[in-house]
C-alpha cells in the first residue's frame, strides 16, 4: 500500500498544477496583447467619458454671442466658436453624447430583434427557416437609408424614432450570423441532452444556445455601433436626423462643411472626434474578433 511518502509529486504537491484557463480569461489575455484594440477601447472610454461629464463643466452649447459669431481656437474657446458664437468644444461634447446614444440605443434595438430573430430560424431549421430567411433576403434588397427616410417621414422627426428606426435596420446582418451560429451547435452534445432531459424550446435557445454564441455577437455589436453612427450622420447631414437646438456629431459635420472654407475648424474638429471614435471602434471589434477566436489559442 502507498504511503503518503511514496504517493507521486502531483498527489501530494497540488498547488503545483498549473491553474486551468477558461475562455474568456484566454480571451482577455489575447485582447491585452493586441495594442491597437487596448488603444482603441482607451480612447472610447476616454471620450465617453468626456461626452458624459464634459457639458457639465464646460460652457453651454446653446449659449450664443452674436457679436462674437465664429472666431478661431483661443484660450477663451479652445476649439472656437460657431457662426452664432456658441462654443464649439461644448457642442462637440454634447453632440457626442447624442451620436453615441443613438449609436448604443439603436444596436440594441438591433440585437434584440436581430439575435432572437436568427436563434428561431436556426433552431426550428425547415420551412420555418426557409420563410424567415426569405424574409430577410426581400428586406436585404430594399434601400436602407430610404426605408430609414421613409419612417422618420412618416413618424416624425423625433428622436427616440430615430433610434428604433436605425434599429429595425441594422438587424438583418445580426440575424443571419446568430442563425449560422445556431446551425452550428444545435446538434451538439450538450443541446440533445438538454432535449433528452425535457427542457422547453425557450429555455434551450435562451439559456443553452444564445450564452453559447455570445462571442460572434459581441464581435458584430462593436462593428454595428460605428455602422449605425455612420447612418445617423448622414441622415443628420440631409436635415433628417437630429434637430436644433440639439445637436450630433452628424450636424456639426453638415454645418462645417457648409462654411469649411471661411471656418476650417468647424469641419476639422468635430470631424476628427467623429473618425476617432469610429477608428477606435473598428480597432477594438477586430481585436475582440481575434481573441475570442478560440483557432486563434496557443497551447
Amino acid at each position: 500500500m502507498l504511503t503518503p511518502t511514496t504517493l507521486p509529486a502531483a498527489a501530494v504537491a497540488p498547488a503545483q498544477l498549473e491553474p486551468g484557463h477558461s475562455l474568456w480569461g484566454d480571451a482577455w489575455r489575447r485582447l491585452r496583447k493586441n495594442r491597437l484594440a487596448v488603444a482603441g477601447g482607451a480612447v472610447l472610454l476616454t471620450l465617453g467619458f468626456l461626452c458624459a461629464f464634459g457639458p457639465l463643466f464646460s460652457q453651454s452649447y446653446q449659449e450664443q454671442n452674436l457679436d462674437l459669431g465664429a472666431v478661431a481656437p483661443s484660450a477663451a474657446h479652445w476649439l472656437g466658436t460657431d457662426t452664432l458664437g456658441r462654443d464649439l468644444f461644448a457642442r462637440i461634447l454634447y453632440g457626442g453624447r447624442i451620436s453615441i446614444m443613438v449609436g448604443l440605443v439603436a444596436t440594441f434595438v438591433a440585437l434584440a430583434i436581430g439575435v432572437v430573430y436568427g436563434a428561431v430560424a436556426g433552431f426550428f431549421g425547415g420551412n420555418t427557416d426557409r420563410v424567415m430567411m426569405r424574409i430577410v433576403d426581400i428586406m436585404y434588397a430594399l434601400p436602407f437609408t430610404i426605408f430609414v427616410i421613409l419612417l422618420m417621414v412618416f413618424f416624425g422627426r423625433n428622436i427616440v424614432l430615430l433610434f428604433v428606426a436605425i434599429g429595425a435596420v441594422e438587424w438583418l446582418t445580426m440575424a443571419r450570423i446568430v442563425r449560422g451560429q445556431i446551425l452550428s451547435i444545435k446538434k451538439m452534445e450538450f443541446i440533445e441532452a438538454a432535449r433528452s432531459l425535457g427542457f422547453g424550446k425557450r429555455r434551450i435557445i435562451f439559456r443553452h444556445m444564445i450564452p453559447n454564441v455570445l462571442g460572434p455577437i459581441i464581435v458584430y455589436t462593436t462593428l454595428t455601433i460605428p455602422a449605425v453612427m455612420l447612418l445617423e450622420a448622414f441622415l443628420s447631414f440631409l436635415g433628417l436626423g437630429v434637430q436644433p437646438p440639439m445637436s450630433s456629431w452628424g450636424v456639426l459635420i453638415k454645418d462645417g462643411a457648409e462654411k469649411m472654407e471661411e471656418f476650417w475648424w468647424l469641419l476639422v474638429f468635430p470631424g476628427t472626434a467623429f473618425s476617432l471614435t469610429l477608428f477606435s471602434l473598428n480597432f477594438l471589434g477586430d481585436g475582440l474578433r481575434d481573441a475570442l477566436d478560440v483557432r486563434s489559442a496557443k497551447d
